[in-house]
């Protein structure tokens, strides 16, 4: 398995595209509830091998992650050829960025010395979306990158 298998909430919710994925693989749902029972290791490829074909499809889609902690922001850009980074780090312990009072400061203070910036770019690895799927197991989350624009527009302001 390349990336990892999705909950039983996100099977849920895929229900169809589960039951096209097994009719693609020639899998009836009285063979699958057979193969559940009878092989159920075969019964977990198929899961496996679904459960990647989800994350392919939704890791090329991504354009933008966030991974915000208390005291960083993380913003990624992820454009065709390389992976683009804005990096917010606050210097005053008082604020946190998770929460709504933190976050709030932090719109109040964003250009004071108590927050530092940084931007950064890196090319992928052989597998670009193996990259992105790091970055979401760190607990980066996909956006449509809202954040990521306004900083970007912020920074190369006059």
């Amino acid at each position: 398995m390349k990336y990892s298998r999705l909950t039983r909430q996100q099977f849920e919710e895929l229900h169809r595209e589960f039951i096209n994925f097994l009719a693609t693989q020639s899998i009836t749902s009285d063979e699958w509830k057979i193969l559940k029972e009878q092989k159920p290791e075969v019964a977990e490829e198929e899961l496996d091998i679904f459960s990647d074909l989800i994350w392919e499809g939704v890791l090329t889609k991504v354009g933008y992650l966030e991974n915000v902690s208390a005291q960083h922001m993380h913003l990624f850009h992820c454009s065709e050829k390389e992976m683009k980074l804005i990096s917010v780090k606050l210097m005053n312990p008082e604020a946190d960025l998770t929460t709504k009072e933190g976050f709030s400061w932090f719109k109040k203070n964003w250009q004071s010395d108590f927050v530092e910036y940084l931007t950064a770019s890196k090319a992928y690895s052989e597998d670009q979306n193996l990259d992105k799927f790091n970055l979401i197991k760190q607990g980066a989350v996909i956006t449509r990158g809202e954040l990521y624009q306004w900083f970007e527009k912020a920074i190369q302001a006059p």
